[in-house]
């Protein structure tokens, strides 16, 4: 299970990049001028830089708390299956 949140959210991670690179792309002639741009690709950064350092951290507390976390699903899961 842990295996697969991460890849999952590193493939959030990644999608974030590439959308955030294809807006910029796509909206470059929209921006009225130099000062724009330069604005407007500061943000997008911001934007990256901010979701990818939450996205590693929340990946670091699932790694330090991965036994007490998934162990609780394992339990749940293994008494529903003991239900059917």
């Amino acid at each position: 299970m842990h295996k697969r949140d991460v890849m999952v959210a590193w493939a959030f991670v990644i999608g974030l990049w590439f959308a955030i690179i294809f807006v910029a792309l796509a909206t470059w002639n929209l921006a009225p001028s130099g000062t724009a741009r330069t604005l407007l690709l500061a943000a997008g950064a911001v934007v990256l830089l901010f979701n990818t350092a939450a996205i590693l951290a929340m990946l670091r507390h699932y790694r330090e708390d991965r036994d007490f976390m998934y162990g609780l699903d394992i339990k749940f899961l293994d008494e529903a299956k003991g239900r059917s």
